[in-house]
Formats: C-alpha cells, sequence, structure tokens
C-alpha cells in the first residue's frame, strides 16, 4: 500500500502556500503521494484553492510525490481545459500526476453559480471523461495541451460510493473511495466494507475483459501514528492507497503538520 496526505484546500489551507508547505513536509516524513480536492468550498462557506493550479506548486517544490486530484468535478468543467491542465500538469511534474475524477456532491458547488444540480451531470461526467482519454492520449484532430509523460496517459480514477459509481470506476484505471465518517475524525467503512465494494469492481472489470489489467484502490481514510496494523487490515480487503484525510475540521494547520510529520501509517 502507497500513502497520500489529502489536503482539503479550504479555510487556512486555501492558502495554497500552505498546501505546499504540507506537501513538501509529506515528502520529507515519507509519503507516497499528495491528493488534493476541486470545490469551491460553498458547504463550509470558505474560500477554496484550485486544485490544479495547487498541486503545480507541490509539483515544483517536490521530487517524487504522487500528484492525485480527489476529484477533479466535471460536470462543471469544460473537459478541453481539464485534459489541458492534466497533461501541463503530468508534463510538469515529471510523469507524477493522477487525474482523479467524480460527478460532485456538494449542491451548492452548482446552484450557487446558476448551475443545474441535476442527474444529467452523471451522463456529462461519462462523456467528457471519455473525451478527456481521447484527448490526452493524443488522439482527434485538435491536439489538447502538451504531451503527458505517462504512457498511454496519465492515470484516470473514478470517486464516488454509489453502486453506479463502482461500476464507472471500473472502466477505468482506479477507484476512490471515502471511507471516514463527515468530519473525517474517524474511519466509518470497515475493511470488508472496503472488501465487499472492491469485489464489485472486480466482478464489473472481468465482465469488461480488464480484469487482467492494473487497477488502484483509493480510500480517504483516517489514522494516528501507530495504527499501521489496523491499516494493513485494509490493504487486505484491496486497498492500494491510502489518503489521509487532513481537513481544517481535523484542527489547525500546525496539527495537520505535526500528524503529517509523524509519517504514513506503514505495517
Amino acid at each position: 500500500m502507497k500513502f497520500a496526505v489529502d489536503l482539503a484546500p479550504m479555510g487556512d489551507l486555501a492558502d495554497p502556500r500552505e498546501l505546499v508547505r504540507l506537501a513538501v513536509a509529506a515528502e520529507r516524513a515519507g509519503w507516497d503521494g499528495a491528493s488534493t480536492w476541486d470545490v469551491l468550498g460553498t458547504v463550509m462557506d470558505a474560500p477554496a484553492a484550485d486544485p490544479f493550479v495547487a498541486l503545480a506548486g507541490i509539483a515544483a517544490a517536490t521530487d517524487r510525490l504522487r500528484l492525485i486530484t480527489s476529484v477533479v468535478v466535471l460536470p462543471r468543467r469544460r473537459p478541453q481545459l481539464v485534459a489541458q491542465a492534466a497533461a501541463t500538469l503530468d508534463a510538469l511534474s515529471g510523469g507524477r500526476f493522477v487525474l482523479g475524477i467524480g460527478a460532485g456532491g456538494d449542491p451548492g458547488d452548482f446552484t450557487s453559480f446558476d448551475e443545474p444540480f441535476d442527474s444529467q451531470r452523471i451522463a456529462r461526467l461519462d462523456a467528457d471523461a471519455e473525451r478527456i482519454d481521447r484527448w490526452l492520449r493524443g488522439e482527434g484532430d485538435q491536439p489538447v495541451g502538451p504531451r503527458p509523460v505517462q504512457t498511454p496517459r496519465p492515470p484516470i480514477w473514478v470517486g464516488g460510493g454509489r453502486p453506479g459509481a463502482l461500476r464507472r470506476a471500473a472502466r477505468w484505471d482506479g477507484w476512490i473511495g471515502v471511507a471516514t465518517t463527515e468530519d473525517y475524525s474517524a474511519m466509518q467503512l470497515t475493511p470488508a466494507d472496503v472488501a465487499e465494494r472492491v469485489a464489485t469492481i472486480g466482478a464489473e472489470r472481468s465482465r469488461l475483459g480488464r480484469d487482467h489489467e492494473p487497477f488502484d484502490v483509493a480510500l480517504f481514510a483516517h489514522s494516528e501514528a501507530g495504527d499501521a496494523h489496523m491499516v494493513a487490515a485494509y490493504g487486505e480487503a484491496g486497498v492500494t492507497w491510502w489518503l489521509e484525510s487532513l481537513s481544517p475540521a481535523r484542527g489547525p494547520v500546525d496539527a495537520l503538520l505535526e500528524r503529517i510529520e509523524a509519517g504514513p501509517p506503514r505495517h
């Protein structure tokens, strides 16, 4: 299993310099990646930083961290601009980018800007993901962005917890699930819960004839130093990436930094 710090870019962490500072500390402490959200801050009534800009800053300040969007809300972004940003970030980072995508679960991030929060956003997610896939592969008449370093393109992971989201994730390169309580203070899904979802995805990938291809399972999760045994149980359930949830709800920036410096919960 690999370990990333998941940085909620809101409140004090809306300052991209703080996000970079925490990511640099994470690399120094032995974490494998840094992920961040695509939100407009309406739920917490707080400002929020743009994920692509924040990850570009982290890319420039680190050497080996995987850079993960968790997740880009495709239905409220133009797909050609997402493809351009993803390709640029992969080139800038030397091939360290993972494009996490989702349909979006915060109605306010849509309705506050006169955009509909309806079931059509699922269809838009599917259609736009297909187009982004082609553009990142360099296919089509119109080039979009620089060539990514990774081939055939950066990995695409899909976030969500509903059965439809699991089936959707099975068509791509990974799944991002949320295993924490709403305040990110504890684990809510058990290893058995996660194993059940992984089995569902595996069955769908087998049906699609993709079960022989690599696939990542990333989990929004909560741990403290010394929880390695607990975390290992999730690895046995199929988790390949542990995304340690670090948000303003968990504490001030200094407390988040202290958790990061304690290192990942490796067994």
